[in-house]
């Protein structure tokens, strides 16, 4: 998240958060895409990751952005630490570890969005290489440990850095050393948010396994294909996870905001400080909990929207829908990504044929699923298949919503060219995770650095 929200609506009623989630509703005609990716800088002299600070890092790269693009800077106690597109809506932002992500602008369609990620991947790299930086694109870090990761200066990082180990073993590293790709969808409706909520829950586990691309930590194989997936079922599961309530009938807006009312706040922003509630819910914030704490009290909507930026399910609701569940990867997954699930989403007769696909699932099957991918990935078993097969009809699905939307390019090629990458690993059944870990064990004859300069940018 590039900037944390700053407006002075006051709010005293879950009716009028439910009443805010509804107004992203809008017409089909409307719906955008919005694609976010992370990665990880790196000095490409000794593999070491950059720091905040010097003149090669991340400091460095974010002023050097701002001069190429002219993007309005983002600042936090007088550091930069983003960058705003003030006309198209995009921004560019530092994660806890320093991984640069891009925050997209919301597009029309799949091919603006891949000429986003590559116009934004070459702008970095002018900057970057001069400097002797490079950027890689994997789900974790593959070799530095958690000590070894820089931290940035954000005052939202240091509140969460602390709260972490208190709630699960594992959010410093999902913090620091994890990187992750997402898109932004919208809805048209009430129910059909209802929708893409259930079938994009009950399918992330099939793009965790499709997406699985981190298997190594601290220097070796660490047993998963998707590492980022299993630090997630231990980061804060208060916050975080399927969302089983979102399966009930009748799920709507005021049911999210129900269960993001008891989960505990992160912070409150007031001007330039940021306040920590770590031991207050937004529903007894609104009951007047942080009187006398924080000046200005009483709860207003650039609060509730803050908050409902740091709930870590599967899939966020906000005035639109992130799907959340894949690892970082090479520049082709990045496209891939929004393509797999804009086929699913976009298309009203292929949602339908998707949620008939999964809405006799249990909770406890889906559970099954977010707990067996991060190790087996498309080899985990469901009902006497295979995850792989889930994953074959959920592409095929996919690539019929993608020619259903008819959005060409200019060489007249419709958004399927998008989803090539994600049919590879499907017709293959191998994910990159095993094409690396293959890789490791054979031609790069276990030198983990080998992965720096295959899988960089």
């Amino acid at each position: 998240m590039a900037r944390d929200t700053i407006d002075t609506t006051p709010i005293a009623t879950a009716t009028e958060l439910a009443a805010t989630l509804s107004e992203g509703c809008k017409g089909p005609e409307d719906f955008r895409i919005g694609t976010e990716h992370e990665k990880f800088g790196f000095f490409t002299k000794d593999l070491t990751p950059i720091p905040y600070n010097g003149n090669r890092g991340v400091k460095t790269v974010l002023e050097g952005m701002e001069g190429l693009l002219g993007w309005e800077r983002i600042e936090d106690a007088g550091n930069i630490i983003g960058l705003a597109d003030p006309v198209g809506g995009g921004a560019i932002s530092i994660e806890p570890g320093g991984q640069f992500e891009l925050s997209g602008a919301p597009v029309d369609n799949l091919h603006q969005t891949c000429r986003e990620t590559n116009a934004h991947l070459a702008q970095v790299r002018q900057i970057a290489e001069p400097l002797g930086v490079g950027f890689l694109g994997l789900g974790m870090a593959p070799t530095w440990t958690l000590a070894e990761m820089p931290r940035m200066p954000k005052s939202r990082y240091e509140i969460m850095t602390n709260y972490m180990p208190k709630v699960g073993s594992k959010g410093l590293d999902m913090m620091y050393r994890t990187s992750t790709v997402q898109v932004n969808l919208d809805f048209s409706s009430e129910a059909d948010m209802a929708k893409k909520m259930r079938v994009g829950l009950a399918l992330q586990p099939i793009a965790t396994a499709i997406f699985a691309n981190s298997p190594f930590t601290d220097g070796k194989p660490n047993g998963f294909l998707s590492y980022r997936a299993e630090i997630w079922r231990d980061t804060d599961n208060n916050r975080a996870g399927l969302l089983p309530m979102a399966f009930d009938e009748g799920f709507g807006f005021s049911d999210y905001v129900e269960w993001a009312l008891d989960v505990p706040m992160y912070f409150v922003k007031r001007g330039g400080t940021y306040f920590d509630a770590t031991d207050t819910t937004f529903r007894q914030f609104m009951a007047g909990s942080l009187e006398g704490r924080v000046p200005d009290a009483r709860p207003t909507l650039g609060d509730w929207n803050n908050h409902l930026g740091t709930v870590f399910p599967d899939v966020r609701l906000k005035r639109y829908i992130e799907m959340r569940g894949a690892d970082a990867g090479p520049w082709r997954r990045i496209c891939a990504l929004p393509a797999f699930w804009v086929g699913l989403l976009y298309d009203d007769g292929v949602l339908d044929q998707a949620w008939e696909l999964v809405k006799d699932w249990s909770a406890q099957e889906r559970e099954a699923l977010r707990d067996g991918v991060p190790k087996t990935a498309l080899k985990t078993v469901f009902r006497n298949h295979s995850v792989h097969e889930i994953a074959r009809e959920a592409v095929a699905l996919s690539r019929e919503g993608l020619k259903r939307r008819g959005r060409l390019n200019e060489g007249g090629f419709d958004e399927t060219v998008h989803l090539d990458a994600v049919e590879e690993t499907v017709a293959s059944g191998m994910t990159p995770a095993e094409h690396m870990l293959r890789k490791y064990e054979g031609e790069w004859n276990r030198d983990i650095t080998r992965v720096f300069k295959e899988y960089a940018y």
